[in-house]
């Protein structure tokens, strides 16, 4: 699985299937490996962060840089990992756990009101003022019982978006 070229064997398949909690079908899985396949052009058996640019729906994303951060040097098991955070058989907890990862681009377990702020900015751009984003995630964060001081961790994650109907889903196009 490591060589691009080779094929998936079922073997394979159900080892990633595993991997990823059964997020994605077989022939899921298998169109995820033609399209790793194209955007592995070297054919070493990983994608570098900068061949995600090339798929245009990651390139407008306005969250596109801190993704990047997330995806460079993945193999396919960890790319269909990556991408079932977006499946609509992922659970609630997969998808905020994904969620968190972004808003942490430090890595060190916790979110501050300037890695809020910082998201906040890469959504909404010139659109809106500093001053605004602040004063918007100020109270917002007020409303969930923490302050501008608070730094949330994983947990409180959960407890905000824990009862949400969040839709987080892409379709893979199966042929």
């Amino acid at each position: 699985m490591g060589n691009t070229s080779s094929m998936l064997t079922q073997y394979d398949i159900e080892e990633v299937q595993q991997h990823c909690n059964h997020t994605f079908s077989q022939q899921e899985i298998v169109s995820l490996y033609q399209r790793f396949c194209q955007l592995d052009r070297n054919g070493c058996g990983f994608v570098p962060a900068e061949e995600f640019l090339s798929v245009p729906e990651f390139a407008v994303n306005p969250l596109s840089q801190r993704l990047l951060r997330m995806v460079d040097g993945l193999n396919f098991k960890e790319f269909v990992a990556f991408l079932s955070a977006f499946s609509p058989r992922a659970p609630l907890q997969h998808k905020i756990e994904f969620i968190f990862k972004v808003y942490d681009s430090d890595g060190n377990g916790k979110v501050t009101f300037s890695d809020m702020l910082d998201v906040l900015h890469d959504l909404t751009g010139q659109f809106v003022s500093e001053q605004q984003r602040k004063q918007v995630l100020t109270r917002v964060l007020e409303e969930a019982g923490y302050s501008k001081d608070s730094f949330l961790v994983l947990s409180d994650f959960v407890k905000i978006l824990g009862n949400s109907d969040m839709k987080m889903e892409v379709e893979v196009p199966v042929d």
